[in-house]
């Protein structure tokens, strides 16, 4: 378990290996990369080069920030693989992966995305409930993308399946910038 209380070094981003339909969504991924370039943390993200996913990528490689990939071997030899990041680690899984890029990161920030996203968001934030780690997990809800989410979430503590010091753990931003200062600030 890590109970570190320092500001983050590094922030773990998941998001889609798509672009989405909207271009306020890869405009939010370019502009949380340079945010994270900016603040002087490193990127810890899942190694693709296309989508959200290589829009962050490219926009904090340069911002001049440190960008580890993790990705599992698999999908590199499907040549989805960043070819500019500062290191890429390959591993054997998706479970690997998830691990690995908990262990890297400081904070948790969350773009739109879709299974694989709402995978890892859910994972890193029952990893807290069980207090795993103590690091903060920050949706950062472009468009509107993740009301329904949060809408289902609040209907849960709601209904008594979710405690609200639970629900708590989950935190909302606007946008990039306030994603990193909250990251900043929590941790």
């Amino acid at each position: 378990m890590d109970n570190s209380n320092s500001v983050p070094r590094r922030v773990a981003v998941y998001c889609a290996s798509a672009l989405g339909t909207h271009p306020a969504y890869r405009a939010e991924a370019e502009a949380l990369g340079r945010a994270i370039a900016t603040a002087g943390l490193s990127l810890v993200y899942g190694g693709a080069n296309s989508g959200l996913m290589g829009a962050v990528a490219d926009s904090a490689l340069v911002g001049g920030a440190e960008v580890i990939g993790v990705l599992p071997a698999v999908l590199a030899d499907r040549e989805i693989a960043h070819a500019g990041l500062t290191r890429i680690e390959l591993v054997g899984s998706m479970h690997e992966r998830k691990a690995r890029m908990v262990e890297l990161a400081d904070a948790f920030l969350v773009l739109p995305g879709g299974y694989g996203t709402l995978d890892e968001l859910l994972e890193v934030v029952t990893w807290a409930q069980l207090k795993i780690h103590t690091k903060p997990c920050i949706l950062i809800n472009t468009q509107g993308y993740w009301n329904g989410l949060l809408q289902f979430l609040d209907s849960a503590v709601n209904e008594g399946f979710i405690k609200p010091r639970y629900r708590a753990l989950l935190q909302v931003a606007a946008n990039a910038e306030e994603a990193v200062s909250i990251a900043a600030l929590t941790s």
